[in-house]
């Protein structure tokens, strides 16, 4: 991010574009997908997909596991989408059988389902989802919102046939916000491309910017729009260092954080929104707060200390639980201790707010 103002039509960016192309295949488990890397943020994907793969009328299933499923039901409508929504409780992930029943007795274009929900802390079983598609449905595509469990939670779109998996650079990627990835496979791609009504988008049609990424794919300089060139510089390096310490060194070392951080304060008497280490989502950790306990009272407590951490966005719940995050380098780099800073920090400023662990 501290390079000189760079040109989006030098060398250099070139290289470097072209190299984060590259390397997204890797962290997304294909060999085969279309990267779209564009200005904007994670949200943007939503856009992306409805545009692309919607036309009017089309039926869409979505599975929601908490307020980010919600928000991508209102973009895909925004496009016309006929939007079906199977939900879970809070802290449970949608049952695989009530996937299954739905898909067996209507025909959905494409089904969506957030990896991790960014409210909850939900993990979803995205192999198990793609099973149940082949097998069902499958002809529908696979969209999977993995803007917070990019990087952090393990996904292999070839392997497990996942048609779109939206991404931010801002989590797990490990670099500042203001870049949309998108990861298309070719089946999605080529639906994109010979649909039989207009892509009704400028700005977020693959048609138009699937020059463009293969283009700097070979490292060789395009336009459509401008590029964010520091953001795409930035999210290039941490993309390198992710790919070279290799993606399972990666995954599970966000397994051995998140282990270590849920047995550490559940020692201390706290609670987690998931009802189970199968819905419980490696990148984050979303806990209820303790009898007594406010959302004031606590956030600037943390705050004091250096940590900021998220209360809850659940309508009419919002002031029962707080989040905080554990993912990328801040996380799972071993010299550095800020998992344990805000361990510590969070029980201080519980006791502050008149919270007793148990010893």
């Amino acid at each position: 991010m501290s390079s000189k103002a760079t040109s989006h039509m030098d060398p250099r960016f070139a290289a470097s574009f072209g190299e984060l192309l590259v390397n997204l295949k890797t962290v997304f488990g294909t060999t085969s997908a279309q990267a779209f890397v564009i200005s904007g943020s994670g949200t943007l994907g939503w856009d992306q997909v409805s545009a692309n793969l919607l036309q009017p009328n089309d039926n869409a299933l979505l599975i929601s596991n908490g307020y980010f499923g919600d928000g991508f039901g209102d973009c895909m409508r925004t496009f016309g989408a006929n939007v079906k929504v199977l939900s879970s409780k809070m802290g449970e992930s949608v049952s695989d059988s009530a996937i299954e029943a739905e898909l067996s007795a209507n025909k959905y274009r494409l089904l969506t389902v957030a990896q991790v929900d960014t409210s909850t802390g939900v993990l979803a079983d995205i192999e198990a989802i793609c099973n149940i598609v082949k097998r069902v449905s499958p002809d529908t595509f696979v969209v999977v919102d993995s803007v917070c469990a990019a990087a952090a939670e393990r996904l292999y779109m070839d392997k497990w046939g996942v048609d779109v998996v939206v991404a931010a650079s801002q989590k797990a990627l490990g670099a500042p916000p203001g870049v949309s990835v998108v990861m298309v496979s070719q089946k999605a791609l080529n639906y994109a491309q010979t649909r039989t009504s207009p892509i009704l988008a400028y700005y977020v049609n693959w048609t138009r910017w699937l020059p463009i990424m293969q283009s700097y794919e070979q490292k060789k300089a395009a336009y459509f729009a401008t590029p964010c060139v520091q953001n795409i510089m930035a999210l290039n390096q941490s993309v390198k260092d992710i790919v070279s310490l290799g993606m399972e060194q990666v995954f599970s070392r966000h397994e051995q954080v998140s282990k270590s951080f849920v047995d550490r304060i559940t020692k201390k008497g706290l609670k987690i929104v998931p009802v189970s280490d199968d819905v419980r989502s490696r990148a984050m950790t979303v806990i209820w707060l303790p009898a007594g306990v406010t959302l004031p009272d606590l956030v600037p407590k943390m705050f004091s200390r250096g940590i900021t951490i998220a209360g809850g966005i659940i309508k009419g719940r919002a002031t029962e639980y707080f989040r905080i995050g554990h993912m990328g380098i801040s996380a799972t780099n071993p010299s550095l201790d800020y998992v344990d800073r805000t361990f510590n920090a969070l029980m201080d400023s519980l006791a502050e707010c008149g919270y007793k662990a148990p010893q």
